[in-house]
């Protein structure tokens, strides 16, 4: 999760909303990532999406399959609906996003008995150091307005 928040911060310095991804097989990171949708112009580009991309570059295939990702903040609907596609493991969550949460906090589609894949999720680890960068960063946003 360290690397996960090192991820958040890289996106803190570059003004995007700070959330950083790590997807790890075999005790070896295999991909990272952390939220560009303002950098790119891509509402897709966050930080959960760029890492699945490039573990599947790197692993050669879309199924992720034995993969455990770390991510600071509970992901959207939409990063819990990629990474329900991509057949992830585990999935290790900093802290919960009580406003879009995809995992369990507004909806929960990685633990949905409906859905044919359902995903280890561990709950709270570094939640601190992650919800810390998060209202720092909002903090920072609104005193620009």
């Amino acid at each position: 999760m360290k690397l996960a928040l090192n991820e958040a911060f890289r996106a803190y310095d570059i003004f995007e909303v700070p959330v950083g991804a790590v997807i790890v097989k075999d005790n070896k990171i295999i991909a990272t990532g952390y939220n560009m949708k303002e950098t790119l112009k891509d509402p897709t580009a966050h930080a959960e999406i760029i890492a699945i991309k490039r573990a599947a570059k790197k692993l050669g295939g879309w199924r992720l399959i034995g993969c455990t990702m770390y991510v600071t903040i509970e992901p959207c609907p939409m990063c819990a609906g990629a990474i329900m596609s991509s057949r992830l493991q585990r999935l290790v969550i900093g802290a919960k996003d009580v406003k879009m949460g995809g995992c369990g906090s507004v909806v929960n589609i990685t633990d949905n008995p409906s859905l044919n894949h359902r995903i280890d999720t561990s709950w709270g680890v570094m939640e601190k150091q992650s919800s810390y960068i998060m209202k720092k960063f909002f903090k920072k946003l609104r005193a620009t307005d």
